[in-house]
């Protein structure tokens, strides 16, 4: 036995025939069972199209629950640099007065007027360890890249140094926003937190190339210096050339310079023809006197023509490091300014450098130069504190 279902969908009639799998189930009323049973499956098919419309919607949902996971997270990187380098690094950085990764309005780069700070209430007490900064920016205007931002509040950025053996240090930087009136605090999505780490990585950089170039300019000196030597010792051994044939003079046997001597006897022959033969291709004493100085004088031109080859690369090149040195030339403004061992604040200083006092600019950063004295002692100074030559 077998029975037909339609189904009638969009103005187009569908038909099913269904039949049973044994004789039995027709016998004893399976057909009208399997009838019922084929009905409802076609009816639930209808509703597999918004199954699946319900399934597409969810996706995004899924994904916009994700990006909400990844508010607050904060920043934590492990440098390879000694603790002491990370904290006077982060301590400038603290101090520079802006807040990169946000801003107030969207023509602003940054929001500025952040001062350093040793604790906040924005953030909780950290209890784990470390050097702790804070760089605070109150009454920020509804800044950007944080969780559901408005109203007017205070900017907070937390940095913690923390020591990871003798050579490494971990440092981690968080960003919150509260509101004034609301008093609710709204976590950064990481725009904040990296763009302070990139700043700080700047500055890292620029110290190891400072590193790297004095180490440079004290290899170079040492070349200069073992240059001087090399030539104060030909200089005296051209003195040595022209006065050997003077010594020699006395010797009436010896023979001129540039003629090899030679003592052996010929083949076949005996000893006293080998001293004839000897006599006979060495000079008199008068001629020896005669040709030794002009011998001497050829060795010296030689001698110095060599030098002089020398030394003229050597010319060609100071000249050229002369001509760079004019177009990086700096001065430093008045009343003066303090010559840095480092691009921090915080920094230890060298020097004081008066005003008008000629600097070379070695390396340029965004806020600092790394300079160079007419004495050879390098350092670092704000850029604003010098001006063109």
């Amino acid at each position: 036995m077998s029975c037909w279902i339609s189904e009638r969908s969009r103005g187009q009639t569908f038909r099913a025939e269904i039949r049973p799998r044994n004789r039995a189930s027709s016998e004893v009323g399976g057909a009208g069972y399997r009838c019922s049973d084929a009905a409802r499956a076609l009816a639930s098919a209808r509703f597999v199209p918004v199954l699946l419309l319900l399934l597409a919607f969810a996706l995004p949902l899924a994904g916009r629950e994700k990006d909400k996971l990844s508010y607050g997270e904060g920043l934590a990187v492990n440098i390879p640099v000694p603790e002491s380098e990370i904290e006077q690094v982060v301590a400038d950085v603290a101090q520079n007065g802006v807040i990169r990764g946000t801003k107030e309005y969207n023509k602003d780069e940054f929001v500025s007027g952040a001062k350093p700070a040793t604790s906040s209430r924005v953030f909780p007490a950290w209890t784990e360890g470390g050097k702790v900064f804070y760089k605070v920016r109150e009454q920020a205007l509804d800044p950007r890249n944080f969780k559901d931002s408005s109203d007017s509040g205070t900017l907070v950025v937390r940095y913690v140094v923390q020591a990871q053996g003798e050579k490494n240090t971990i440092l981690r930087i968080d960003a919150l926003f509260k509101e004034d009136f609301r008093h609710i605090v709204h976590q950064s999505d990481g725009s904040v937190e990296n763009a302070e780490y990139q700043d700080i990585r700047e500055h890292i950089d620029a110290v190891e190339l400072m590193k790297r170039q004095n180490a440079e300019a004290e290899k170079e000196r040492q070349e200069q210096l073992a240059r001087k030597r090399n030539h104060a010792t030909l200089t005296d051994g051209s003195v040595g050339l022209q006065g050997e044939p003077l010594q020699s003079s006395s010797q009436p046997s010896a023979p001129a310079p540039g003629i090899r001597e030679d003592v052996s006897a010929p083949a076949g022959g005996t000893q006293a023809e080998g001293q004839n033969l000897s006599a006979e291709n060495s000079p008199s004493p008068g001629l020896a006197n005669q040709s030794s100085p002009d011998q001497g004088t050829s060795d010296q031109s030689t001698s110095d023509r060599g030098i002089a080859e020398q030394t003229v690369p050597a010319q060609s090149l100071e000249e050229r490091v002369k001509s760079l040195r004019r177009q990086v030339e700096r001065v430093v403004k008045s009343p003066g300014a303090p010559l840095k061992s480092a691009p921090f604040h915080t920094a230890s200083s060298l020097q004081s450098l008066p005003a008008g006092t000629e600097v070379l600019i070695v390396i340029s950063t965004p806020y600092w130069y790394g300079v160079e004295t007419h004495e050879g002692q390098h350092g670092w100074i704000m850029r604003d504190e010098l001006e063109q030559k």
